[in-house]
């Protein structure tokens, strides 16, 4: 049992080649047990709604641009530049774990962990705004953790300019998705999802061209579409389409609005997380 988990869970960590079939399948199972158990805990208490939505998606946000904060690290991309990087790149937290790292806590900054940190503090700062009665306060909690992570990249943001076409590949299909749907939230599944189509195509086969940087893709799944079809271009046309297709079969489920509204939230978060997180780190060049 310990080599299972040392050869499919930690050693893919140290050797950043990412997942494998064994550990997606497994995260995916915790995953879907997770947002089962999260809904049957909030489910009746809160008011899943648009605002709800966007709140919860301003802590994706900090999830990928903490993530891309330890990339920038471990690529040497941050650099000293204020006291506060200083101290930051000092602290060590934020490096990618080693073989021999001692720190607990750089584990919580790469996946799965920073899933899980994220997905407590989300969860900790909603029990204590229900608590005192202000759970619409909850984005701007997400956003008040948010910007000093931001903060943080936004000296080193060197190839800002290679995210406009990334940003209008995603809001072509959202824009589309918007007006047959006429309805935001279903649209947000298609625009997460064609960020992380477009970020992903983007990245590995264009911006490489132009910066002499290159990304690989570590995902099991779309990694095997880019290796099928030879290009990543198609791995966005089946992100949209998929992400099309899934909205399309919510609109038409009989369930509660809360209900239906929570599955196009976890699958806004399966498409803006990696997207986010990729966009920022090819802006980075991390």
């Amino acid at each position: 049992m310990e080599n299972f988990i040392y050869d499919y869970f930690i050693e893919p960590i140290w050797s950043h080649t990412g997942y494998n079939v064994v550990n997606t399948l497994v995260y995916a199972a915790v995953a879907i047990a997770a947002v089962y158990a999260i809904y049957r805990a909030i489910g009746g208490k809160i008011k899943i709604d648009e605002h709800f939505i966007r709140s919860v998606l301003c802590f994706v946000l900090l999830g990928s641009t903490l993530r891309v904060v330890t990339d920038s690290i471990d690529t040497g991309a941050m650099k000293p530049v204020t006291p506060v990087h200083q101290f930051v790149l000092d602290s060590h937290i934020f490096d990618y774990p080693q073989e021999d790292a001692a720190n607990i806590l750089q584990y919580w900054t790469v996946t799965p962990g920073i899933y899980i940190a994220v997905a407590a503090l989300l969860l900790v700062s909603l029990v204590i705004l229900y608590k005192i009665k202000r759970v619409e306060w909850l984005g701007y909690v997400g956003l008040a953790f948010w910007i000093p992570c931001f903060l943080l990249l936004l000296p080193f943001m060197n190839y800002w300019i290679y995210a406009i076409p990334v940003l209008l590949m995603a809001a072509i299909p959202a824009y589309v998705a918007l007006r047959y749907f006429k309805d935001r939230i279903m649209a947000g599944i298609v625009a997460g999802h064609a960020l992380d189509g477009a970020a992903t195509f983007f990245a590995i086969e264009v911006f490489p061209l132009f910066t002499g940087i290159s990304y690989s893709e570590q995902h099991v799944f779309s990694g095997a579409i880019g290796i099928l079809s030879g290009n990543f271009l198609a791995f966005y046309f089946i992100k949209v389409a998929i992400a099309f297709g899934a909205a399309y079969l919510l609109t038409k489920e009989k369930m509660t609005g809360d209900e239906r509204n929570y599955i196009a939230l976890v699958l806004m978060i399966i498409g803006f997380a990696p997207g986010l997180r990729d966009v920022l780190r090819m802006v980075v060049g991390a």
